[in-house]
């Protein structure tokens, strides 16, 4: 076959690329997201200041009951059904693309399990990172599933959708023009299948798969109560669901108990009344994989495992309490205590992990690196203007920084980090404490760098000399040095529960991703796999097989898929 292929999935001709060329792909592969970039982290916040501030009108669920209200039905060839779930995909292409093709290969041997390609793919939010920009979703998204399955398979696979909060950041309008259309409805090889941003699909054998749009948490919105109402008239006491949220609230409700609200008011209000039993919830947002289990075999699963920075297991709790009981909300449904059956990766490499943040935080950050070296300089420039009574000195005080506001900068700063602004959760002493301590820290390595400084002849150079010496000899130096006393400080803070994100978030780990497939036969026995691999792939190949479906690009080294645990059962 030739370069160029008929695409059952839009009609058109795709030419399969001829080399990793972005020109060649029609996409630009990203390199991860560096979360603690300067630039990104003033951004990134102030999204959520406006997420915070003016989600409720950007809010465009109230619009979409203009929208039809379609119930999918899906269903394989053989009376069952092949399912996975994805979520937190669209960050760095290595990650992002070896799980786009593992998911996108005809079948998978796994730990002995032949395991086909899945007949529906559900993806469970943060498609893409670190905003919902058209561009963003082009290249860390919608580019590398297209690669991976250019083409619509014989058994045309759909896929469905759940907006997280980084889909949110543009009130929706990217994931609906993405996820929710009339007309070329496809996703690279797979059909989008459906008509909102929330969604309900028939399984087989009485099995449900609900989809659930909450806005991170706030509340369900009248139109979506409407459609899940008429969705509920077709359950009964036989029916099983499968409930896929944007977060793991039963996790987050640890430490902000009104998390769980907004889904315990749907399944209270919406499922419970049919007699129908929700058996797994699942959810992306916390990145990695865990499943919590209860005496109602309800399966709490988490699986933000599609592509973004590792998130650690080690800190999460081993029994939780869903709905917490201290909750403030005025009804809720009885509290079960559910215990931790399984996570990856386990506790110990997640641990050792985390000390990796001392070589990963200045490499993945050299911005971050930079702007420590940049706020450290200044502070020694005012510290030395002050310590240095020759006459001198008096053009470097007049040009430098007052000391006393670099210091309240500095433990301001530091203290702030502690808890960046985010639209839940609240700070507390041990933020407070930690965040000045670690600010504290900061003035005190500004002193001694200062000492230091002062020994050398740099500073008996007449002004601006000096300054211009520091820049060139201090900054990068200083630079390295804090961001290596802030690894530290992330390191002892995140056993307070502090900061346990920005030490991960600040290493961008690629491996140990993976995702959940799961298979409901006919007699509707539901059995999941979670399927994870411990390295991704860092380089790929064309691909030599130019067969419409084939993946355009393959990995140098073959990836080897695994099961995080054995696969579970449910009936």
């Amino acid at each position: 076959m030739g370069p160029y292929a008929e695409e059952a999935a839009g009609g058109r001709a795709a030419r399969r690329p001829r080399s990793t060329d972005p020109l060649e792909l029609g996409f630009t592969p990203r390199k991860p997201v560096p979360w603690l970039a300067p630039l990104l982290l003033i951004s990134t916040g102030l999204r959520t200041l406006l997420a915070m501030l003016f989600g409720a009108y950007l809010d465009k669920r109230e619009l979409q009951k203009a929208l039809d209200s379609e119930i999918a039905k899906q269903v394989g060839p053989d009376g069952g059904l092949w399912l996975d779930y994805v979520a937190d995909l669209g960050d760095g292409f290595n990650a992002t693309y070896s799980v786009a093709y593992l998911l996108a290969q005809p079948e998978l041997t796994v730990d002995g399990h032949r395991l086909p390609r899945a007949q529906t793919l559900v993806m469970g939010g943060d498609q893409v990172y670190p905003s919902a920009a058209y561009e963003a979703y082009e290249d860390r998204c919608k580019g590398p599933y297209q690669a991976a399955l250019p083409t619509t398979p014989p058994e045309q696979p759909s896929v469905f959708a759940v907006p997280g909060n980084h889909d949110w950041y543009d009130g929706l309008t990217a994931f609906l023009r993405l996820f929710v259309r009339t007309r070329d409805r496809h996703f690279g090889g797979w059909r989008t299948g459906q008509s909102r941003s929330y969604f309900a699909a028939e399984l087989p054998a009485d099995w449900w798969l609900l989809g659930l749009d909450d806005q991170s948490g706030s509340y369900v919105d009248d139109p979506q109560l409407t459609y899940f109402d008429t969705v509920a008239r077709k359950l009964g006491p036989q029916s099983k669901v499968i409930l896929a949220v944007p977060a793991p609230a039963w996790v987050k409700a640890v430490d902000s108990p009104s998390a769980y609200d907004s889904i315990d008011y749907f399944i209270r209000t919406i499922i419970a009344p049919t007699g129908a039993r929700v058996r797994v919830l699942i959810s992306g947002d916390l990145h990695h994989y865990a499943r919590y289990t209860g005496p109602d075999d309800r399966q709490l699963i988490t699986c933000g495992s599609g592509g973004a920075y590792l998130y650690p297991t080690h800190k999460l709790p081993e029994q939780i309490e869903v709905p917490p009981r201290d909750t403030l909300a005025r009804r809720s449904s009885p509290s079960r205590s559910y215990a931790l059956a399984a996570r990856y990766p386990d506790a110990a490499r997640s641990r050792r992990y985390g000390w990796g943040i001392f070589g990963r935080l200045p490499r993945r950050n050299p911005g971050f690196a930079t702007l420590l070296g940049v706020l450290h300089t200044l502070l020694m420039l005012s510290i030395a203007g002050v310590a240095d009574f020759r006459i001198e000195a008096s053009e470097q005080r007049l040009f430098s920084v007052p000391l006393v506001l670099m210091v309240l900068v500095t433990v301001l700063a530091a203290a702030l980090f502690a808890k960046p602004p985010s639209t839940t959760g609240q700070r507390n002493v041990r933020h407070w404490v930690l965040g000045v301590i670690h600010g504290l820290a900061h003035v005190g390595l500004g002193a001694a760098g200062t000492w230091v400084w002062l020994a050398l002849p740099f500073h008996n150079w007449s002004w601006p000399l000096p300054a211009a010496a520091a820049a060139v000899l201090y900054l990068p130096v200083i630079g390295l040095v804090a961001s290596q006393l802030v690894a530290g400080y992330l390191l002892i803070a995140s056993a307070f529960g502090v900061n346990v994100n920005e030490l991960f978030a600040g290493q961008g780990i690629e491996d140990a991703k993976g995702f959940v497939r799961m298979r409901i036969d006919p007699d509707g026995t539901l059995t999941i796999y979670p399927v994870v691999v411990d390295r991704v792939a860092r380089r790929w190949q064309v691909n030599p097989d130019h067969t419409p479906e084939a993946s355009w690009l393959t990995p140098t080294t073959p990836l080897t898929p695994r099961l995080a645990e054995p696969p579970v059962s449910l009936t």
